[in-house]
C-alpha cells in the first residue's frame, strides 16, 4: 500500500499548480506515491460537483482569478484560456498508467509534464505526438503511448470507482494510509504536516 494515494486529472489546472510539491514531501518522508489519474467530469456527476462551464458566474469569475494568483504566487507560467482545453483526457490518463507499470522512468515528471503541456505550453494532451514526447522527457519509451490501451481503460474506470468509494470528489486529492484526505495543492503543507507526524 502506497503512503500516498494520489487522484488527479490530467485536465485540472489545481493539479498543474500542485508542481512537483507532491513527489518534494514524499521525498523528504521516504513515502511512497500511488498515481491514479481519473475522469474529472465523471467524478464531479458522481459526488455533487459542477463542471466549471456549468456553474454560476460568481463561481466561473471567481475560479478565474483565484487561479491566476495561485500561478502568480507560486511563481508558475499559467494560460487561464489554454487552446486545447477541454479536451480529451483518456490518452494522457492512459500513458501515465502505462508509464506506472512500466517503472522505468519519472512518473512524477511524466504527470507535471503533461500537465503543463496542457495549461503553460498551449499543447493538445490528446495528441499522440504530444504525449510522447512528455514520455520521453520523463525517462520513458514514447511507444508506451501506443500499449496497454485496454489495461489503461480499465485502470482509469477503477480509479474513478476508488476515489468515489474513498470519498474524493475533486483534483487533486491526496488520501493517507490512516484515511486522512487533502483536498487540493493549497493543502500540500497540511499532507506534510500530517506526513511528519505519521513518521514521528
Amino acid at each position: 500500500m502506497a503512503d500516498i494515494d494520489y487522484f488527479f486529472a490530467t485536465l485540472s489546472p489545481y493539479s498543474y499548480l500542485a508542481g512537483t510539491r507532491l513527489e518534494e514531501i514524499a521525498a523528504k518522508h521516504g513515502a511512497s506515491i500511488a498515481y491514479k489519474p481519473m475522469d474529472i467530469v465523471a467524478l464531479f456527476g458522481r459526488t455533487g460537483g459542477t463542471p466549471p462551464k456549468d456553474r454560476h458566474i460568481s463561481r466561473i469569475e471567481y475560479r478565474a482569478q483565484e487561479l491566476v494568483r495561485q500561478a502568480a504566487k507560486l511563481g508558475m507560467e499559467f494560460n487561464l484560456q489554454p487552446a486545447h482545453w477541454p479536451t480529451n483526457a483518456a490518452p494522457s490518463s492512459y500513458a501515465i498508467i502505462a508509464a506506472t507499470q512500466d517503472g522505468n522512468g519519472d512518473v512524477g515528471k511524466l504527470c507535471h509534464s503533461i500537465l503543463r503541456a496542457c495549461w503553460a505550453e498551449d499543447k493538445d494532451i490528446a495528441e499522440d505526438a504530444v504525449i510522447r514526447d512528455c514520455l520521453e522527457g520523463a525517462g520513458f519509451d514514447p511507444k508506451l503511448a501506443d500499449s496497454g490501451l485496454l489495461v489503461g481503460a480499465e485502470t482509469y474506470a477503477a480509479n474513478l470507482e476508488e476515489g468515489v468509494d474513498r470519498g474524493v470528489f475533486g483534483a487533486p486529492f491526496y488520501i493517507t494510509p490512516d484515511g486522512q484526505r487533502f483536498w487540493g495543492q493549497d493543502r500540500l503543507d497540511d499532507l506534510d504536516a500530517h506526513l511528519a507526524g505519521l513518521k514521528g
